[in-house]
C-alpha cells in the first residue's frame, strides 16, 4: 500500500531511488555513539543499514498530499539529466520519477503546490526538468513555496561557506532560479498556513530554512521533517546528526524539540529518506525517544 488517510488529507507515497547512497555510517553520520549501529542491528538492517556492504539505505521520494481540493508535492527529489560532479550519486540520473507520479493519477500539471522543505541537491531536482537545453518548471501550473532563508543561503552570489563545499553545486541554477524566474516561487519565513490541515513551520539546524509540514486533521496528526532524521538511529539516539548539517547544535535541539511533539502529540513522523515503511511512530523512553510503530506503508528497499 503506498497510500494512506489521516483526517480529510490523503498521503502517497511516491518513489524515486531506493538503495546504497555509498556512504558507511561513520561517514554518513560521524557522531553516531560507538556500537550503536552494531546494537540496532535487529531492526536497522537491511532496510536502512547493509552490515554486509557497510553502507547506509536511503530513499528519495516525495510525499503527496491531497488536501481541501488541492494536491500538494512535499520535495521533489534529485532529477533527472542535471550535472552533479561533486555528488556522483546523483549524477545525471533518468529514472521513472514521473511514471511513478502517474501512476499516482497525477501528471505534472494537476500539481498546485510544491513544498521543498529545504534546498538541497535531493530536495528540489524534479523542480525543473530538460525542455531542449533549458530548466523549465516540472509542475507549471503550481506554486513553489521555498523557505526564505535557505534561498538566500543557497544563492551563489551571496557566497556562503557551507559543510557541504561544492556539494550542491549548479542545484540553485538549474533547479531553482528557473522556477523564480518564471514567477512561481513563494518564499516565506516564520510560518506559512496552506490550508486548514497544513501548516509551514521553520525548523533551522539542518539548513538555516529548514522546515517542518504539520498535518492537523481531524483527530490524525504527522510531521513531515525533509532532513532533521535521516535514519531511524537518530530517533533513538537523537543527539546523532548527519554530516550535511549545518549548524550541528541547532539541528540537535530541533530534531529533540520535533521528536518530543511527535511523540506527545501522536504525530506520525515522515523523514524524507526513509526506505522501508517510509514513516514511523515515536513515544519516549525515558530521556530518549523509541520507535511505537512503523507506518502502513508497503515497504521499500
Amino acid at each position: 500500500m503506498d497510500e494512506i488517510i489521516l483526517g480529510d488529507v490523503t498521503v502517497t507515497r511516491v518513489k524515486e531511488f531506493a538503495g546504497s547512497v555509498e556512504m558507511s555510517p561513520d561517514q554518513f553520520f560521524p557522531d553516531s555513539p560507538a556500537g550503536s549501529w552494531d546494537e540496532h542491528r535487529g531492526w536497522l538492517a537491511p532496510d536502512f543499514w547493509d552490515p554486509e556492504t557497510g553502507e547506509c539505505q536511503s530513499a528519495i521520494q516525495s510525499w503527496l498530499l491531497r488536501s481541501e481540493g488541492r494536491t500538494i508535492l512535499v520535495d521533489t527529489g534529485v532529477g533527472n539529466h542535471k550535472d552533479r560532479p561533486y555528488a556522483p550519486v546523483w549524477n545525471r540520473l533518468d529514472t521513472g520519477y514521473l511514471d511513478h507520479l502517474a501512476a499516482a493519477g497525477i501528471s505534472p500539471e494537476d500539481v498546485d503546490v510544491v513544498i521543498n522543505t529545504h534546498l538541497h541537491i535531493d530536495h528540489v531536482g524534479w523542480n525543473t526538468r530538460l525542455e531542449g537545453r533549458t530548466w523549465v518548471p516540472t509542475f507549471p501550473n503550481a506554486t513553489y513555496l521555498m523557505p526564505l532563508r535557505d534561498f538566500e543561503f543557497w544563492d551563489p552570489a551571496n557566497e556562503n561557506e557551507t559543510v557541504l563545499g561544492r556539494g550542491n553545486q549548479n542545484v540553485f541554477e538549474d533547479s531553482v532560479a528557473p522556477v523564480r524566474r518564471a514567477g512561481q516561487v513563494e518564499l516565506w519565513d516564520g510560518t506559512y498556513r496552506i490550508d486548514r490541515n497544513l501548516r509551514l513551520d521553520l525548523a533551522p539546524g539542518h539548513t538555516p530554512g529548514s522546515s517542518v509540514l504539520t498535518l492537523d486533521s481531524g483527530g490524525d496528526r504527522a510531521l513531515f521533517v525533509g532532513d532533521l532524521v535521516h535514519t531511524p538511529l537518530q530517533i533513538v539516539e537523537p543527539e546523532t546528526n548527519s554530516c550535511f548539517c549545518e549548524d550541528p547544535a541547532e539541528a540537535r535541539a530541533t530534531r529533540r524539540a520535533l521528536l518530543g511533539r511527535a511523540a506527545e502529540d501522536n504525530a506520525l513522523l515522515f523523514p524524507a529518506h526513509f526506505p522501508g515503511s517510509g514513516a514511523a511512530q515515536v513515544e519516549r523512553d525515558g530521556a530518549r525517544f523509541a520507535i511505537k510503530n512503523w507506518a502502513g506503508f508497503s515497504r521499500i528497499s
